[in-house]
């Protein structure tokens, strides 16, 4: 992890030679961020913070990224706690993440741990989200353990179209339950991947955040 946030920090310190007479415009991405704020989650935030900065330096003019939470309900643009379609201008893209930066420790500083999470929803409104900005490539990240517990009431056995979409899981980390019977923490895994399969989209799980570098490039 101490490579990652290394390699972020010095992509972002060459961000404006890196930008330079660059147009990616044409190939613009969309990244949408979702981060899990239930129980106990709320502790790996920091780690979210450093994925939210590598991210950062990798995107170019044209690309968005959105950081939403999941919460309680999260098909509400609400939970969006950043968002952001970067100018062509290498200094107007740098002041672009320095606000973005800004928001997200804002954000972290203040957040209240969730009593459900709503993962469904929070991934039906990235894909309403990203549609309507047309990227090129579409992806959605989900920070979380993957354990959705809905309120009472809340309606999520709704197909997900994700047809050109990414689905990443990142941080899938271990409940106590799983280490008493890992059949559930592979049930889990299983349904998000049949889940996003069945509505088209590609699915991936990454525990090692090294491995983002693969993950966000042109």
């Amino acid at each position: 992890m101490k490579g990652l946030l290394l390699a972020g920090l010095l992509s972002l310190l060459f961000i404006s030679g890196c930008s330079d007479g660059q147009d990616n415009t044409l190939f613009n991405r969309g990244i949408y961020l979702l981060v899990d704020t239930s129980g106990t989650y709320t502790k790996e935030l920091a780690k979210a913070q450093q994925i939210i900065n590598y991210t950062l330096a990798k995107l170019y003019a044209g690309d968005t990224f959105v950081v939403a939470s999941i919460d309680t309900g999260s098909f509400s643009e609400k939970d969006i706690v950043a968002k952001v379609t970067f100018d062509d201008r290498p200094s107007k893209a740098n002041q672009q993440k320095r606000l973005f930066q800004e928001q997200v420790g804002q954000y972290v500083k203040q957040v209240k741990s969730s009593s459900y999470t709503d993962i469904t929803g929070g991934v039906l409104q990235a894909t309403e989200f990203l549609n309507e900005k047309n990227t090129r490539d579409k992806t959605i990240l989900i920070f979380s353990d993957l354990k959705e517990e809905l309120k009472e009431g809340y309606v999520r056995d709704i197909p997900l179209s994700l047809q050109g979409f990414d689905v990443v899981a990142l941080n899938v980390t271990k409940l106590r339950s799983d280490n008493i019977d890992p059949r559930e923490y592979m049930n889990r895994l299983e349904k998000w991947e049949n889940l996003v399969e069945a509505g088209g989209g590609q699915w991936k799980i990454i525990n090692d955040l090294e491995q983002l570098d693969k993950l966000i490039q042109y």
